[in-house]
């Protein structure tokens, strides 16, 4: 899922091309994806954009008379920008957005279908989309710690939770938690004050370091490869390859549909932390440590 440096890109792309501009008119061949009725679709229409902005994980474009377009990227949502009229893609185009000065196409890979847009009035309909999670690039300490220890969930929880922190997914939640050196099953109210500044400190350099880095990838073209897996990240998406500060196999624990990625020397003392299906299976043959493992 595109996570606060991605949205955040994707808007600053947005910015230098769409705003001022007009939306001509907006073409949708998957009717699922539009989840309001009123105003309809075609209020938007000969808008001119206002600005261009972030919810959470969501993009807001504000239009001419009150009017607010948001996108909800989740999983497997991207956008592409391409000359005016673009066709939209057949298999996984959800949208087109045609500007004046090109078209924004909406795509989604995959079976499950689980964006969404809406077009909303009025800045107070916006209220229903916020979750109230802290915008830590915009925190102090205080209120970081005041947010994570309100209440007590593993830090792999608390940092994804849309009503605790904004912005901060799967991805992004494994790289700040391998550079705090913690694990991600350790409580929050059982952190130090010392564990809770090098979170703080973690979460903020992770997030500006990535932000500059797509920045930089994407040199004032629209962002065409945004990813949760990227080669340079620490952990995320790198189960059994070398963690880059200490050599030792990337380790994983599987949850349903997500997945959490964290180094046994770095953050768990050596500890293996229980993926509920395989310790279930292996019970007593369960390794507890990494040398376990590396010794088995």
């Amino acid at each position: 899922m595109p996570e606060l440096p991605d949205i955040t890109v994707y808007i600053e792309a947005l910015e230098s091309r769409i705003v001022g501009e007009r939306l001509e008119r907006t073409r949708i061949p998957k009717p699922f994806l539009l989840r309001s009725v009123d105003p309809p679709i075609s209020a938007a229409h000969g808008k001119r954009v206002l600005g261009v902005r972030r919810m959470g994980k969501r993009i807001v474009v504000e239009l001419e008379d009150d009017l607010f377009l948001v996108i909800h990227l989740m999983i497997a949502g991207r956008l592409r920008w391409v000359p005016a009229g673009g066709k939209v893609p057949g298999k996984i185009g959800l949208a087109a957005f045609d500007f004046t000065n090109g078209t924004l196409i909406l795509t989604e890979a995959g079976s499950k279908r689980r964006a969404s847009l809406w077009l909303v009035r009025g800045e107070q309909s916006l209220e229903q989309f916020a979750r109230g999670g802290l915008e830590v690039l915009e925190s102090d300490l205080t209120e970081f710690t005041e947010r994570l220890i309100r209440e007590n969930h593993t830090l792999k929880r608390s940092l994804t939770d849309p009503r605790l922190f904004s912005g901060i997914g799967n991805a992004y939640s494994d790289e700040i938690l391998h550079r705090a050196k913690l694990s991600p099953v350790k409580h929050t109210r059982r952190l130090s004050d010392e564990e809770i500044q090098r979170l703080f400190d973690a979460t903020r350099t992770t997030l500006i370091e990535w932000t500059d880095r797509l920045r930089e990838e994407s040199e004032g073209d629209f962002p065409a490869k945004v990813t949760a897996f990227r080669e340079e990240m620490a952990v995320h998406g790198k189960f059994g390859e070398p963690c880059p500060v200490c050599a030792t196999p990337v380790q994983r624990i599987r949850y349903a549909d997500n997945e959490t990625n964290y180094c046994p020397r770095c953050q768990t003392e050596g500890k293996l932390l229980a993926d509920r299906a395989l310790s279930r299976l292996l019970k007593q043959d369960w390794p507890r440590s990494i040398d376990e493992l590396t010794w088995s």
